[in-house]
């Protein structure tokens, strides 16, 4: 039954997740450096293509908003979500520079940016990280297997172990949500 099988599959890469002793150092390493970033001031950035867009704007919304408890909001924005500059700099420049160019005009030293690719291989992505690493900032490459072109580029690389698209994002939500726990956890402790 191809239900079944999704689900068996979707466990697989999560039980390959909690066998990496690399990734998870990698999960927990990304939460300290946005606990960090923050309490300095700084800023979480996140940007994505597609479904990777839409979990870049959803893990934003746990840290600006709330995730299990009500709290002071943090500083987290997806970039993709101002329509506008968007469509304005796709068609004006390129669509490979839309994220590059609202790093250099919000990033410094003490930010992250955070960029979901399943391949890794997203342009506009790397552009924004080649950017964010001139400026100082610290970089999260979230990616699939290969961690693809984005590797070079990551200060840190949450690679999660499949090349099946849908496994990949489930997996970048779970990710995500755990250092959004640890952000809130450790920010506000209860």
């Amino acid at each position: 039954m191809r239900i079944k099988k999704s689900i068996e599959q979707s466990i697989e890469v999560k039980q390959k997740l909690l066998s990496d002793k690399k990734l998870l150092e990698a999960i927990r390493q990304t939460a300290d450096i946005c606990i960090n970033s923050l309490r300095s001031d700084g800023k979480v950035l996140f940007c994505g293509n597609g479904g990777s867009a839409a979990d870049a704007q959803h893990l934003a919304a746990e840290l600006s908003g709330r995730f299990y408890y009500d709290r002071e909001p943090l500083f987290a924005e997806a970039l993709h979500v101002n329509t506008s500059y968007l469509t304005a700099v796709a068609n004006d420049y390129s669509y490979d520079e839309i994220y590059a160019r609202l790093v250099k005009a919000k990033g410094k030293k003490a930010d992250v940016l955070i960029g979901i690719s399943t391949s890794g291989n997203s342009e506009n992505i790397i552009r924004a990280f080649k950017v964010a690493n001139k400026l100082g900032m610290t970089t999260v490459g979230m990616t699939g297997l290969t961690g693809g072109k984005m590797k070079e580029y990551s200060d840190v690389l949450i690679n999660i172990p499949s090349e099946d698209t849908p496994r990949i994002q489930e997996t970048h939500i779970l990710a995500g949500h755990i250092i959004c726990e640890l952000i809130e956890s450790e920010i506000f402790p209860k």
